[in-house]
């Protein structure tokens, strides 16, 4: 629809909603990587990105699945699952010789605690800097699963919430020693 002679389209991703073009020309001019974190129902997607003018570059990727290598039986959409995600993206980046990055968040709300903070936190406890506000990291409960396994413990043993990690061999109870075995795995190979 015309509304006038100077009228201009916009963008087809800022129609679409995908893409901030503001706050990405701020994440371009600070001149630093860029950590990516992207969620979907199932999967946490983590990349390092470096701005290029012909188009970005991207240095580094780890995903939720890269989890499975190391013997991850449950949920890879959830909190502990996005830390060990960012944990790994973080021993990637210090491998590569990435000093520090800036997180971006994309179109995603801004939710202290959550797993796009758990990414964070992981990706910092490996070594990478990342300006952040230590109030939006989750607690310690929260990402090496104790928080669940004390819901698993007041839950019935029928209920289909914990059925796919149950299936695995992995009850809710058992959660952050699973945690803990994961990212010791994880560790041992990367250092």
């Amino acid at each position: 629809m015309k509304i006038g002679k100077n009228y201009t389209v916009a963008f087809k991703r800022k129609r679409q909603n995908r893409t901030d073009y503001r706050q990405r020309l701020r994440l371009i001019q600070s001149g630093q990587s860029r950590f990516v974190v992207r969620r979907m129902l199932n999967n946490i997607t983590i990349q390092i990105i470096h701005y290029n003018p012909r188009g970005d570059t991207t240095v580094l990727s780890a995903h939720s699945r890269d989890l499975l290598a190391y013997g991850w039986k449950a949920h890879r959409g959830n909190l502990p699952a996005a830390y060990l995600t960012g944990f790994l993206a973080g021993l990637q980046a210090k491998k590569a010789g990435i000093p520090h990055a800036i997180l971006d968040l994309g179109l995603a709300p801004v939710v202290p605690g959550s797993a796009f903070f758990a990414a964070v936190k992981g990706a910092i406890d490996a070594g990478l800097p990342i300006p952040h506000d230590p109030a939006s990291l989750p607690s310690d409960a929260r990402f090496n699963g104790a928080t669940i396994a004390s819901y698993g413990a007041h839950i019935s043993s029928g209920s289909l919430q914990f059925a796919r990690a149950a299936k695995n061999g992995l009850p809710p109870q058992d959660f952050p020693t699973h945690f803990n075995d994961i990212k010791q795995k994880i560790i041992q190979q990367w250092k």
